[in-house]
């Protein structure tokens, strides 16, 4: 693997995790301007790029058990913008 290569991955891993990190950021923020724990919708897109992009760096390391823990929380994540919108489509 090159140089380059393995920059570039780098770059992705630490993309994902940053990404994982302001999820985290929002939800205070958002929750300290209502005085309660909240969870708005964003921080599920944030977990779901997040996932997304370690997921993929995940299967370029041919790691299994990163691959399989990626994947299950990515349905998680769907999920719950999923009961999200149904909720918000009847309300």
């Amino acid at each position: 693997m090159s140089l380059d290569s393995t920059f570039f991955w780098l770059l992705v891993g630490f993309t994902g995790q940053a990404l994982f990190g302001v999820r985290f950021f929002v939800q205070w923020l958002y929750s300290e301007s209502r005085a309660k724990s909240v969870i708005p919708p964003i921080f599920w897109y944030f977990s779901i790029a997040g996932g997304v992009v370690l997921l993929s760096y995940a299967i370029h390391r041919r790691d299994p058990v990163f691959i399989v823990g990626e994947s299950l929380t990515l349905l998680i994540f769907l999920r719950n913008l999923h009961l999200i919108r149904r909720s918000s489509d009847r309300g």
